[in-house]
């Protein structure tokens, strides 16, 4: 195969995460020449972090002493309606550009990927074909960018092949096969630099997607439960604070019984062993109590050091515990998963579980500024340093709240009391008034057109019933479920966290941007 699209360059960590080209001195950098497409083909997965599937991908190049070094990438699933292809193709070019010119390092050129394994009775060579639209319509979105694409590759089938060879006859009809994973220089440089491909985005999802078997109906009982039981308490005022300590007292303890298990090799079985470690009844408290907003940005804390892996354990067997309809709970486990993920350097899992999130609840505040901040490569220090200046004053009142709670308020607060109550401490996810969404609650969108930060009403799914043999899940005669209003079947969504007051316009409720813009 001829080197119809040499590309040359140092192999670093800025080429993996996708953040912009490194400034630092060249000594510390391996460098790795890509001269042919099988070598592009084959950087795929070690420029991403993980095999992409069903993609469509840019690789921008930046230009140093005439030869080419890679900076940002972007990733886009690539849609089923082909009618989306061109706005899809528009979106990724154009997010990539623009995200490298914020960081000042605007594009000399790029390289195109399309990735899709073939259907039923489908071949490589008619995946390659059926994408050449989409392939063409990434170069020109790129190209009205003054950006040219100086390869573009199909991925599939463990073969490859170009679309921009200017040989006839060059490159086989059937595709060129792909070489065998961790045999190139490029996967030696990766291996001596201490970075691996992580599999698939489809794995790393699996990890925070909630469980879909026999276990699952005895998780929503017992989310049921803690809701009949939580809901009211973080409701009132005057146990909301106790509510709160009890679900970091129990997530501090558990985050030190994951610390202490045995470790084991491979993600599904470490997955396995901390559910293992985690009972229903403390999943479901914690799902609620992590409900209140500032709740979870106290439990953003674990953020740093030993504790880190052991919480980001914890957010995510919660986030898989979020079953049924408790789904858009898992906004809070996730955000956090996706937090934690970012501040300890993981910005793979960080994108993938704060888009989940944003999956979860589109309106979810929180989630959507990380998300932003994640992809647009920002510092996570700024966000650390806030967290732990509140967890600092959170221990100096933590005397105080001892106090109030031994001793009672009177019934009856003064008026100007309950006009104006004591702010809550500022976070990074700062919105007005925290609240718990009642157990099981599910809730109707509307779109308006004034602000994308205002929450909808929602109905309750009423009289879930679930299989012959399961728990009772209704109350006694005559006694309303959380958050249901007397002589009503209708129940009222209150503030979730990191969300704004309840009004007539939602927030965007557009799917996630691109996994790093540039």
């Amino acid at each position: 195969m001829t080197n119809h699209s040499e590309t040359t360059g140092p192999f670093g960590n800025d080429d993996i995460t996708g953040h912009g080209p490194s400034t630092g001195p060249a000594d510390h950098t391996a460098q790795v020449t890509l001269r042919t497409p099988a070598e592009l083909a084959d950087a795929l997965p070690y420029l991403l972090g993980y095999r992409p599937e069903d993609s469509m991908v840019l690789v921008a190049l930046h230009d140093r002493g005439g030869k080419g070094r890679f900076g940002g990438r972007a990733r886009l699933g690539i849609p089923a309606n082909e009618e989306d292809w061109e706005a899809a193709a528009r979106q990724l070019a154009r997010g990539l550009v623009t995200g490298s010119e914020r960081r000042g390092a605007r594009p000399e050129g790029m390289v195109a990927y399309v990735c899709q394994e073939p259907g039923p009775g489908e071949s490589g060579r008619e995946v390659k074909q059926r994408l050449t639209r989409l392939a063409q319509l990434m170069r020109t979105e790129c190209g009205s960018l003054d950006v040219p694409v100086v390869e573009a590759l199909c991925v599939s089938d463990g073969r490859f092949w170009s679309y921009c060879c200017p040989v006839k006859g060059c490159c086989p009809e059937d595709g060129s096969p792909m070489g065998l994973p961790g045999t190139s220089v490029l996967a030696a440089a990766a291996t001596y630099a201490g970075l691996q491909v992580r599999g698939t985005l489809k794995e790393l999802r699996a990890r925070l997607q909630p469980w879909e078997s026999a276990a699952a109906l005895d998780q929503e009982i017992a989310l049921d439960a803690a809701g009949m039981s939580l809901v009211p308490r973080i409701l009132d005022e005057t146990t909301r604070e106790q509510v709160a300590q009890e679900t970091l007292v129990l997530a501090e303890r558990i985050i030190r019984r994951f610390a202490a298990a045995a470790p084991v090799s491979g993600t599904h079985p470490a997955d396995v062993r901390d559910d293992g470690l985690l009972d229903a009844d403390e999943a479901a408290t914690l799902i609620l109590g992590l409900q209140d907003r500032t709740t979870r940005d106290r439990a953003a804390a674990w953020m740093e050091g030993d504790v880190a892996g052991p919480a980001l354990r914890l957010w995510r067997a919660l986030a898989r515990r979020c079953v049924g309809p408790y789904s858009e709970h898992a906004a809070a486990p996730l955000t956090l998963a996706g937090w934690v993920a970012w501040s300890t350097g993981d910005e793979l899992e960080a994108r993938e579980a704060l888009a989940m999130a944003l999956g979860a609840d589109p309106d979810y505040l929180f989630a959507r500024l990380l998300h932003q901040a994640c992809n647009e490569g920002l510092d996570p220090e700024a966000v650390r340093r806030c967290l732990r200046a509140q967890d600092t004053q959170d221990k100096q009142d933590a005397p105080v709240r001892a106090a109030r709670q031994t001793s009672p308020a009177p019934r009856q607060a003064p008026a100007e009391s309950t006009r104006n109550p004591d702010p809550a401490p500022l976070t990074p996810a700062d919105g007005p008034a925290p609240g718990p969404r009642p157990a099981g609650q599910r809730r109707r969108r509307t779109r308006g057109a004034d602000s994308d930060d205002h929450r909808p009403t929602a109905r309750t799914k009423a009289d879930r019933r679930g299989p012959a043999g399961s728990r009772p899940r209704s109350t006694a005669p005559g006694t309303a479920r959380p958050g249901l209003r007397a002589g009503s079947t209708r129940r009222t969504r209150t503030t979730g966290p990191g969300d704004t007051a309840t009004g007539g316009a939602p927030s965007e409720g557009g799917r996630p941007r691109a996994e790093g813009d540039g």
